[in-house]
């Protein structure tokens, strides 16, 4: 975990795949904060093939090469092949770093494929000592929010013993500008046994300040960009004391402040991608500030299933009718309605399937369509290991011929060729 530096030239390369801008943009943003770190070279690179091509003149100009990934799972083996490649043509010339939802759920398995350090859950503060260790030469072993390899071979996963407050760190990088979604929350207090998000970012729900999420808005209308989406796991629960309720006077205070700030000409995008909303927090009230501020036309619901018994075995916490009222509320609205429902998730029957599918295409005859998916088991959550239920031929069938309709869209075919990779893999 020490290196020995002949300069202190250091590049930090992030490989900036269009899937995981978010969460890059959090880290590069975060080392900017540090004036420490930042003389640091920083590169983007979109690709392998970009990568690679780089690669050289980067070594050939700093004495020590960062690379760092964020990985979600349906990437990982893409990822292990460039990692294979980096390290065959590489060895240790360049030094490997991994966050992301997959290396945090997997910390060993990612260390596995060649890694050198992996960063655990939310980072902006983890990554700015790392980097302040490696630039003094120090060793980096005790930081919190790792895992690593020692000598010899046995990992040590050095845990949290803090939260992030957000409104420490900018949502993106001003320095090495790269502009996006503001991340309006973090956290979650529902811990559906599916999800990574209360697991990985704990279920205690955090905020970024409607003063901070302004000041940054402000930055991008100096620079034009008045087109506004927010990155949150569940967009109406935005200033509520436990996550759990829907605080109306700060919804408004966000979305009035941010349409005050770009004026008429901007775009607000709020409940649609990339969040969503939980189906009984759909209501006239709320849906109302949303047509008054934002210029999104649909309200993206998060259903999962339409099967009662499946919703309780996922610890979903609303009901089936939850799910209609939301989408009668929100078209009644006057907005689309997009609802996603999961196919495949654990101790489904061919039962809760049939459930489903009536669900949806009740759902449909109201005038919604359906963003279907196929369960994917993500580490570190309580679905991981569970055997995953097979989509069956009459399942596959409704899902095409809805979608040759068009009202069933989505990646289950996709979804479902991961889902059974990582069945192998683990052997469910």
């Amino acid at each position: 975990m020490k290196i020995q530096l002949l300069s202190k030239n250091i590049a930090f390369i992030a490989y900036y795949h269009k899937k995981n801008i978010f969460s890059l943009n959090a880290v590069i943003a975060a080392i900017e904060t540090n004036e420490k770190i930042r003389d640091i070279n920083l590169y983007y690179v979109r690709n392998d093939q970009e990568l690679f091509q780089k690669l050289p003149l980067i070594l050939a100009n700093n004495k020590l090469v960062i690379i760092g990934f964020s990985i979600f799972t349906k990437q990982f083996w893409d990822i292990s092949n460039i990692v294979r490649n980096l390290r065959s043509m590489y060895g240790n010339q360049i030094f490997l770093i991994a966050g992301g939802s997959h290396p945090s759920g997997d910390p060993e398995g990612t260390l596995k494929i060649g890694f050198d350090v992996i960063f655990l859950g939310e980072s902006e503060r983890s990554i700015i000592e790392f980097l302040l260790s490696m630039k003094k030469n120090e060793s980096t072993q005790d930081i919190q929010g790792i895992a690593y390899y020692d000598e010899e071979k046995i990992i040590h996963i050095n845990k949290k013993k803090y939260s992030i407050d957000l409104n420490q760190y900018p949502p993106f990088p001003l320095k090495n500008t790269k502009y996006g979604s503001i991340e309006i929350t973090r956290g979650c207090p529902y811990m559906c046994y599916f999800c990574q998000t209360s697991f990985m970012m704990g279920n205690k729900v955090r905020y970024r300040s409607i003063d901070t999420i302004c000041r940054y808005i402000k930055i991008m209308k100096d620079e034009n960009l008045t087109d506004i989406r927010f990155i949150t796991p569940n967009a109406f629960s935005y200033g509520s004391i436990d996550g759990r309720t829907v605080n109306y006077s700060k919804l408004e205070e966000l979305l009035s402040n941010v349409r005050s700030i770009i004026g008429a000409e901007g775009r607000i995008f709020y409940g649609s991608f990339p969040s969503e909303v939980r189906p009984e927090h759909v209501n006239n009230k709320n849906l109302s500030i949303v047509k008054k501020y934002a210029n999104n036309d649909n309200i993206v619901i998060g259903a999962q299933s339409g099967s009662q018994d499946v919703l309780d075995y996922c610890n979903r916490a609303h009901n089936i009718d939850d799910i209609y009222q939301a989408v009668r509320n929100t078209i009644n609205m006057g907005f689309k309605a997009y609802v996603d429902f999961i196919f495949g998730l654990p101790h489904e029957t061919d039962n809760d399937r049939e459930k489903t599918m009536e669900t949806m295409k009740n759902l449909i005859d109201i005038g919604a369509k359906i963003n279907a998916h196929t369960f994917t088991p993500l580490p570190q959550t309580p679905f991981y290991r569970k055997k995953i239920s097979k989509i069956d031929e009459k399942t596959k069938k409704f899902l095409n011929d809805y979608n040759f309709k068009g009202k069933v869209f989505g990646n289950w075919r996709e979804q479902e060729k991961l889902s059974i990779r990582i069945r192998n893999e683990l052997n469910i």
